[in-house]
């Protein structure tokens, strides 16, 4: 299985804006689930010309987010790029500033965006009436802002345990993982749950 990767704690105004663009989360994601690619596979696979995916490599690439690499044997001369295996974090809502705020909003507006389309295009496709092993779960927990940061890097933990950067398994396929937690607008803090007489208890 795959290491843990490096941990990004990204706050810098001008790398959440390299972020905060339609195609360059385009690139980033075709990177991601794709594997390495030139300018000219981007662009003909993202409907770009070279010219623009070109740009927006050296963008992502001059705040960290891609690289590119030389790899001659295999490639020839051709400039291939890849993602960088990052585990990104981005600045709490609470402690974003004025200018880093609508950034943020943008950035996340974009990802989950194309996260419920690709969704949406996996589920509608031919082949998934073949598939009978893609999960789904939605539930509500109720925790302290503690607990709710435990929950988090548990996830995170074990979702590394799954990735894999060398050679792939017999039957092993890429498949897209996203956890997002939000405040329920039913039950607030210091609300009773149905059936207890304290605050917090657990339901039976």
């Amino acid at each position: 299985m795959g290491a843990t990767p490096e941990r990004r704690e990204v706050t810098e105004l001008e790398a959440l804006k390299a972020l905060a663009h339609p195609r360059r989360q385009r690139i980033l994601r075709h990177l991601e689930v794709e594997g390495p690619a030139t300018s000219a596979t981007l662009a003909r696979s993202l409907g770009l010309n070279t010219g623009a995916t070109s740009y927006h490599l050296r963008e992502l690439a001059r705040h960290g987010f891609v690289e590119d690499f030389d790899d001659h044997e295999a490639h020839g001369r051709e400039r291939w790029w890849r993602a960088v295996r990052r585990d990104l974090r981005f600045p709490p809502r609470g402690e974003q500033s004025a200018e880093v705020r609508p950034v943020v909003d943008e950035m996340t507006r974009l990802v989950f965006a194309a996260d419920l389309q690709d969704f949406l295009d996996a589920n509608t496709a031919p082949e998934a009436e073949d598939e009978t092993d893609m999960p789904y779960s939605r539930g509500i927990i109720h925790v302290t802002p503690a607990e709710l940061g435990e929950f988090f890097e548990e996830y995170i933990a074990l979702l590394n345990r799954y990735k894999r950067t060398g050679p792939l398994p017999d039957g092993a396929r890429a498949v897209q993982t996203r956890l997002f937690t939000y405040r329920s607008p039913v039950t607030g803090a210091g609300t009773n749950l149905p059936g207890t007489d304290e605050p917090g208890a657990a339901e039976s």
